[in-house]
């Protein structure tokens, strides 16, 4: 059976009562390390007296991604394989890899979301320049009937104006062009001065990334809120995992170009993630007594979330972060693109081992 009525899955909290006010100011450590690596990276790209050099925001930039990727594989899926094939949830579990089946559908589901999402920006981007192709005609129709007014002009002997031929390709670029012309002095270099299609593929990117973060974030609080004797190895493996993730997520929302409409976005989710940790471990601290971590419940719940967060990074990281950023991207063209690129993937390569050995105790 899959589900069985009994299991031989501990009822019991793993909470020896020990550290508590280590356990306390868990709270308010993560709160500040997690807030400082959401942050910094969206506050150092916006105010000239904490910039740091480019170098840095590019380091930090790869960094992060690796530190994703190795998230998604060490922290997530091993950890779901672990919890779903567990002797005492009975043979079903242990007769299939769910959690990998799990992260696979996620995976799948990811990529068709991605890709009903673009079709519907592209119908929407392709309505918006038939209208203002009609808007643009009918402007210069009614210019052009004012212009043979004032000079006495008879408009039916004119020869009709010529249709100005559109190329497909290049409506996108005429229709900012125009638009250009009508911004705000305050919008001046935002969305209209950038590619709307980069836009929304950078925020959806973060979006997705987001989420899967924190639904893992929310478990890694209460582990270490409920955790026994492991609670010294945990604390301080956790303080810094909750640091370079937040590093890896505040430099992909601080290079998102974000347009005037949606200034506060990147600020909410950079606290979104610096208080998910923290409160999860508030909570867990509340339940620290009731919270069976080895439960059945506990286990086939902790197991499918992060096994679905698995599936959400390892997509995010390899198709979004690596694909996007080494093979598509043009960052790297021109001189010295080799060197920029080798240098980029060795940090990325340090992220993602520097993460890989914090798997070893957390």
């Amino acid at each position: 059976m899959l589900f069985p009525r009994e299991t031989t899955c501990s009822t019991e909290s793993d909470f020896n009562g020990e550290h508590m006010g280590a356990r306390i100011s868990s709270v308010f450590v993560i709160l500040v390390t997690s807030m400082f690596g959401a942050f910094f990276p969206i506050l150092s790209s916006r105010y000239s007296f904490i910039r740091m050099p480019d170098w840095c925001f590019f380091i930090a930039k790869f960094f992060g991604s690796g530190v994703i990727i190795a998230t998604a594989f060490i922290h997530l899926l091993q950890p779901a394989n672990e919890a779903l094939s567990d002797e005492c949830l009975g043979e079903g579990f242990e007769d299939y890899p769910y959690a990998f089946a799990i992260a696979l559908v996620s995976i799948f589901v990811m990529c068709f979301g991605e890709l009903m999402t673009f079709r519907f920006m592209d119908h929407k981007l392709e309505v918006a320049e038939e209208k203002q192709i009609n808007a643009d005609k009918i402007s210069k129709l009614e210019n052009e009937e004012d212009d043979e007014v004032e000079t006495g002009l008879d408009l039916n002997t004119q020869p009709a104006p010529e249709t100005q031929q559109m190329n497909p390709e290049n409506t996108l670029e005429n229709h900012f062009a125009h638009q250009n012309e009508h911004q705000d002095i305050e919008n001046v270099g935002t969305l209209v001065d950038n590619n709307l299609e980069s836009y929304e593929s950078q925020f959806i990117s973060v979006l997705v990334l987001e989420f899967g973060i924190i639904f893992h974030s929310v478990f890694v609080g209460l582990t270490l809120a409920t955790s026994g004797d492991e609670f010294t190895t945990l604390y301080p493996v956790i303080v810094f995992h909750q640091m370079f993730e937040g590093l890896g997520l505040g430099t992909r929302i601080a290079a998102t170009p974000w347009p005037h409409n949606r200034r506060l976005t990147p600020w909410f989710f950079a606290l979104a993630y610096g208080l998910t940790t923290p409160i999860a471990i508030a909570i867990g601290l509340g339940v620290r007594h009731s919270y069976a971590a080895g439960s059945s419940t506990a286990l086939i719940t902790n197991g499918c979330f992060d096994a679905v967060s698995a599936g959400i990074l390892i997509y995010t990281g390899l198709v979004e972060l690596m694909a996007h950023e080494f093979i598509f991207s043009t960052q790297f063209n021109g001189k010295g693109g080799l060197k920029r690129l080798l240098w980029a993937y060795a940090i990325m390569c340090l992220g993602t081992a520097l993460m890989a050995l914090l798997g070893k105790w957390a």
